[in-house]
């Protein structure tokens, strides 16, 4: 079978179990923003897809309404004090993507693959990776994801401007990590991927991708 057609069944079947499973959490979970948040249960925005075709992904609301243009805008820091108490922890549990799994079963997202981004940032990549880089379906985790598992914090590190952090540093490197994810995709390392993000969740600090996939690409701190 080709992979892509097995990945889109994996997708499928998994989506619906996990949806089932989660469901009382997300009910859970919306009350809690009903209760605590600014009226939204979801937040909806248009990311990047497959082929550079626009969707909406799904999230749970964790920011301030109009968030987008307010402070830094797409890029949020450390304690930035757009994000409301309780979407703190949905970010930090990463469950506010966890709405992602309907994406997923619709078909415009995979479980694994290169993260969604806004129109704006994904301009933002060089040429040879902003044409190739969804040439897979976006996914709920990906490679990056794992990397930069404390993305603001990493941003943070760098000081200066974080839109030329992003400019100069983060979005040259997500994008080259994305380009050894298409040249070494298979079931295995999409397996080894979604074990990595459950325990970047647990242990933020861990180096352990590292030693799963010793040829990713490093990154150039000057």
């Amino acid at each position: 079978m080709n992979y892509q057609i097995f990945k889109r069944v994996f997708d499928l079947i998994v989506s619906s179990i996990v949806i089932l499973l989660l469901s009382p959490l997300f009910l859970i979970v919306s009350m809690i923003l009903i209760f605590t948040g600014e009226g939204n249960i979801f937040y909806y925005q248009i990311r990047i897809g497959y082929k550079n075709k626009p969707f909406y992904i799904w999230k749970f609301a964790t920011m301030q309404k109009n968030s987008a243009k307010i402070g830094t805008g797409t890029i949020t820091l450390p304690n930035d004090a757009r994000v409301l108490p309780f979407g703190r922890f949905l970010r930090f549990a990463k469950i506010n993507e966890l709405p992602q799994l309907i994406n997923i079963f619709i078909g415009n997202m995979s479980f694994v693959g290169p993260r969604p981004m806004v129109k704006k940032g994904w301009r933002r990549y060089p040429d040879n990776i902003r044409d190739n880089i969804y040439n897979v379906k976006p996914g709920l985790t990906g490679i990056g994801s794992v990397v930069f598992r404390n993305e603001a914090k990493i941003v943070a590190n760098f000081g200066g401007n974080p839109q030329e952090v992003y400019a100069h540093k983060i979005f040259p490197y997500k994008g080259a990590l994305e380009m050894w994810y298409q040249n070494n995709i298979s079931f295995f390392t999409d397996i080894k991927i979604i074990i990595l993000t459950a325990w970047v969740i647990l242990f933020s600090n861990s180096k352990l991708h590292e030693k799963l996939f010793s040829d990713l690409p490093s990154m150039s701190l000057d």
